[in-house]
């Protein structure tokens, strides 16, 4: 047979296998969204209005017509609202003096910033307690007794928790204005404060709203620092912990996780609205802004940016500094002991946390890429509708997330009850709890692949397969590689879409560090929040020495 009658046969073939293989790409993620999203979100609301043997709304009215319930309705919106200002407003500086200023240790800046995403989101709590706490360094040498726990103290950790994604959403805004409107208002004149107020606020008002309803949303639905510091502050998320954990009453607790979901779906809506504002607003050929120093505003913006990441240096600092004192605050030598860590599972813990984050993290690499692969073959209609469905998880808070698991999969009226108290359960939740930014982290990946090259792969009689292998995942191997240590490092540290999957027998790292806290082991719980961020670093150094390897190795290929 003929090269031109093969390549001929490879063809007729081809669209009947790479149908086949299109349908398993699109059909297994898609099975995997409804048997682990929707259907456990379609459960917790029909136990939010089961009554009895029938349905009903009296679960509502009883919630509805209880003051515990509005009394942490109300907290939760004044958390909510302080804690998005706060973080909006020292987001924007830090944001401003990395990408609008000029002063050395840039650098810094932008390596303590992520300091926060890389521990459990009690940390920060922790943290504020050995700071500020009755036994406190600052409330010791000040020689005062402050009242951390509470909604003060609350406000600084969630501050201080949400202020990265405050600071990136932002900095992606302002990174991106013209110079070239800077270069035209200097020569009419206009003054820095008068090109601030006119172009760079105007400009950078999607990002300013993305980042308000971002941290809104994490600071409604944190349950760590809450749990730890929040002291009789109760909010929305504690409240639905106290109604399962505490009080059994899962139907309860339903009813508050589908009143919870109610402002992050909101929130996340006008979110996505807002971005698609700021996408639609970019011009294309932009040029980009080097700024001149300015003494008075570099000066300044510098030792705010600078203040700010003390802070958070300080705050993470001193747990993992405390975790090495021997009898934190009366015996301060320096001593190992509290990483002997015999209760609450010892570290046993920790090594199931790593095995489930890398479960989570290859698991759910490849079903957003078999997903993304597949609805590059779909009409355009039905990938918009399959892609609608991929985001909706970033609306659901962890909590309700996790409440409408142990719902659903703590039946024996299903057979995914098999599921219940296995660390495949916790990965499955851990992918589907941050399965919208790695589905649309994947998806600008292949937005930027050429459709030329998979038409040439096509013209030789290369099928989806073969496509996908020898093209697709060369070309976005560095978004495979980002996705799939992002997942590992969030599922190392996340806490409150797992805390009511775990057993006696099976824990999480995170779960672990909160019961050690409740347990008085303040120290311990330090040291194992230390043991965890070392994990978590170690990952990101290892993402940054994989992407660096790989983008040398496309220079090298490019310049041959």
């Amino acid at each position: 047979m003929s090269a031109v009658e093969t390549a001929a046969s490879s063809a007729r073939r081809g669209p009947d296998a790479d149908r086949v293989l299109t349908f398993v790409c699109v059909g297994l993620p898609l099975l995997g969204l409804t048997l682990f999203f929707l259907y456990p979100m379609a459960v917790v609301f029909l136990r939010s209005v089961t009554v009895g043997d029938g349905y009903g709304f009296e679960n509502y009215s009883r919630v509805l017509g209880s003051s515990g319930f509005w009394r942490a309705t109300l907290h939760s919106m004044l958390m909510g609202g302080a804690t998005t200002a706060l973080s909006v407003l020292l987001g924007f500086i830090i944001a401003h003096g990395l990408h609008r200023c000029a002063f050395p240790g840039k650098w810094m800046i932008r390596g303590v910033i992520v300091l926060p995403l890389l521990a459990p989101s009690l940390v920060q709590a922790l943290g504020l307690i050995f700071l500020l706490g009755r036994n406190g360094v600052i409330s010791r040498a000040l020689g005062i007794e402050i009242e951390i726990y509470g909604f003060w103290g609350l406000l600084i950790a969630n501050t201080l928790y949400a202020l990265p994604q405050a600071v990136m959403i932002i900095g992606a805004a302002l990174v991106l204005l013209d110079a070239r409107a800077y270069e035209a208002a200097e020569v009419m004149g206009a003054s820095p404060s008068r090109q601030f107020r006119d172009l760079t606020l105007p400009a950078a008002r999607f990002g300013l709203l993305n980042a308000a309803f971002v941290c809104f949303t994490i600071t409604i639905t944190d349950f760590g620092n809450a749990a730890v510091i929040g002291g009789d502050y109760s909010v929305l998320a504690t409240e639905i912990y106290s109604q399962v954990v505490g009080q059994r009453n899962f139907n309860m607790g339903a009813v508050v996780g589908i009143m919870l979901l109610l402002p992050t779906v909101v929130s996340y809506a006008i979110e996505r609205q807002a971005m698609k504002r700021q996408q639609t607003g970019q011009a294309t050929g932009q040029v980009l802004y080097r700024p001149d120093f300015a003494p008075l505003r570099d000066i300044v913006m510098a030792a705010l940016s600078l203040l700010i990441c003390a802070a958070i240096v300080a705050v993470i600092g001193i747990v993992v500094y405390a975790s090495f004192v021997t009898l934190w605050p009366y015996n301060m030598a320096l001593s190992p002991k509290h990483y002997d860590i015999r209760l609450a599972g010892g570290y046993s813990s920790l090594w199931i946390t790593i095995v489930i984050s890398l479960m989570a993290a290859s698991g759910g690499t490849l079903a957003v890429f078999l997903l993304g692969l597949g609805l590059r073959r779909l009409p355009r209609g039905a990938a918009q509708a399959i892609q609608m469905l991929a985001a909706m998880p970033a609306a659901v808070p962890g909590m309700v997330l996790g409440l409408a698991y142990i719902l659903t999969f703590n039946s024996t009226a299903t057979p995914l009850y098999l599921l219940y108290g296995t660390a495949a359960l916790i990965a499955i939740i851990n992918f589907y709890h941050y399965h919208t930014q790695s589905f649309l982290t994947l998806m600008t990946g292949f937005r930027q692949l050429p459709q030329a090259l998979e038409e040439a792969a096509g013209s030789i009689g290369a099928g989806l397969g073969r496509t996908a292998i020898d093209i697709v995942a060369p070309f976005i191997a560095p978004m495979l590689v980002s996705v799939f240590f992002f997942l590992f490092m969030r599922s190392m540290v996340t806490l409150s879409a797992v805390v009511f999957l775990t057993t006696p027998d099976l824990s999480v790292a995170a779960v672990t560090i909160m019961r050690l806290d409740d347990a008085g082991l303040t120290s311990q719980a330090a040291a194992f929040s230390t043991c965890v961020m070392a994990v978590v670093c170690l990952a990101l150094l290892s993402m940054k020495a994989i992407l660096a390897l790989m983008g040398r190795r496309r220079r090298t290929k490019g310049a041959a």
